[in-house]
């Protein structure tokens, strides 16, 4: 084999491994960090994220959907999306209500169709009160809505410090950028000096 062939082959293999790269990064995964503390406890500021962009996008063909294999929203996931407010901007929210449903709350708890929600995600950082009026009432009472098609209805597993459908309004489906996976990456915030501590005990945790 001449130095011409071995140096093509290497670069034909560096063009092959680049575009894969980029193909990847830009329809099958993404990295997403932590802004906030609107999902506490579960995710944390400085938590960074792998983001599974192809589970919830729309197949062309039977073919296409074989090869990435896909599925519906389900009540519980936990989504990065286009903030509906500035589609320039990227949120992280749990889907609670699903297009179709009467979605209330009632002194903190989720009522779907009447029927109470079991969220063991949800903190609460005072409890509810039914005498008092707390500092925004929609921190405890709001509804009764019924999520529009093709919408979904998002809130923060922090629910007491998270800006959230109660009140920006609906997520549009097309506004979906992916299902948060699992920790790749996080850092102490809380902690000092030059360079941040990694929280070891938070890496490639599962996001749930």
């Amino acid at each position: 084999m001449t130095r011409k062939s071995i140096v093509r082959e290497y670069a034909e293999s560096l063009i092959v491994a680049v575009v894969l790269a980029l193909f990847v990064r830009t329809w099958v995964f993404q990295a997403f960090k932590i802004p906030t503390g609107s999902m506490e406890p579960n995710l944390l500021v400085g938590d960074h994220l792998i983001v599974n962009r192809m589970i919830f996008a729309p197949d062309a063909t039977g073919l296409e959907r074989a090869i990435l294999p896909g599925r519906p929203i389900h009540r519980g996931d936990v989504v990065v999306f286009k903030f509906p407010k500035d589609p320039e901007r990227d949120f992280i929210k749990r889907v609670v209500g699903l297009p179709g449903e009467e979605l209330a709350m009632h002194q903190k708890q989720v009522y779907i169709n009447g029927q109470p929600l079991a969220e063991p995600y949800a903190h609460y950082l005072e409890p509810a009160s039914a005498e008092t009026q707390p500092h925004d009432a929609r921190l405890d009472e709001y509804g009764p809505i019924t999520v529009p098609a093709d919408q979904y209805f998002m809130m923060g597993d922090n629910r007491d410090n998270s800006e959230d459908s109660r009140y920006w309004g609906f997520m549009p489906a097309s506004y979906v950028k992916g299902e948060a996976l699992f920790i790749y990456m996080s850092f102490d915030e809380a902690s000092s000096g030059w360079l941040p501590a990694v929280a070891w005990s938070r890496l490639f945790q599962r996001v749930r």
